[in-house]
């Protein structure tokens, strides 16, 4: 495998909802989008997708020969690799396939921890050098702890805030399916709708902080708290021990990745 240095890196993080999209330019990060993840889509129909972003027309996607990937859902892996060998001529670099993250691992089955949770690791500490509990608000809420010797020591994984708002829909004869972007009012709600969301976006801060709680007492040292994920915002402000909320955290540890990668390979144009 042949990986250029170059200005631009492609950084795409595939979950089961959704698949996040990052252009880095020297580093710089130029735009991040949001799209759904779906498991049928062909390389021809990722590569569409990315030139109906608005910075295609900008013609910044041209400065891009090297892609790396974390993914979750093994069927659109391939299709990303075979969109970057088609359209980049490029092989794409894979999180927990052909590249080597770098971050020591205590974990008694490391080959069941999902990319993504590895990424976030590396993103913690790289911000922080110390001892770190991310919480990722996704299809799952994830919790991952980092010693203070930059090692991924585990966690605890629960279900993400939709997933819980759709079981409850889908399972229920009378409770509707609702968005929970707009905050919570009252916690003694007097509508259904009030309700769910209280009982989800409060519940969740509380489980963040109940977690969160029992976690740190296997830390020797005081850990930072920080949360990712596209509902973060959202439950953060209600919760009394997240520190940080970084959108683009699971991006950043894709970076660290690719330039640790690169260093280590002696990669020039």
């Amino acid at each position: 495998m042949t990986v250029r240095q170059t200005n631009g890196l492609l950084a795409i993080d595939i979950g089961n909802t959704h698949t996040v999209i990052g252009l880095f330019i020297d580093t710089r990060l130029m735009g991040r989008w949001r799209i759904r993840s779906e498991r049928a889509a062909t390389e021809d129909e990722l590569a569409i997708k990315l030139n109906a972003l608005p910075l295609s027309e900008k013609c910044l996607f041209s400065t891009v020969s090297d892609v790396i990937i974390s993914s979750v859902v093994p069927p659109l892996t391939e299709a990303w690799e075979r969109m970057t060998r088609k359209y980049y001529g490029n092989e794409a670099l894979v999180v927990l396939k052909n590249i080597d993250h770098g971050m020591p691992i205590r974990y008694r089955r490391p080959f069941e921890i999902g990319a993504d949770r590895i990424v976030n690791a590396i993103a913690a500490w790289n911000r922080f050098h110390t001892a770190v509990i991310a919480i990722d608000f996704g299809t799952a809420t994830t919790f991952d702890c980092i010693s203070p010797k930059g090692e991924y020591l585990g966690g605890a994984i629960s279900p993400g805030l939709k997933l819980a708002a759709e079981m409850l829909s889908s399972k229920t004869s009378k409770l509707p399916l609702i968005e929970l972007e707009t905050p919570p009012g009252a916690a003694l709600a007097q509508d259904t709708v009030s309700a769910i969301r209280s009982g989800i976006v409060y519940g969740f801060a509380a489980l963040a902080d109940g977690l969160s709680e029992r976690l740190m007492k296997e830390f020797s040292d005081q850990p930072v708290i920080i949360a990712t994920g596209g509902l973060a915002k959202t439950v953060a402000r209600h919760s009394r021990l997240i520190q940080h909320v970084l959108p683009d955290l699971t991006l950043e540890g894709l970076l660290h990745i690719y330039l640790r990668y690169s260093s280590e390979n002696h990669l020039c144009d």
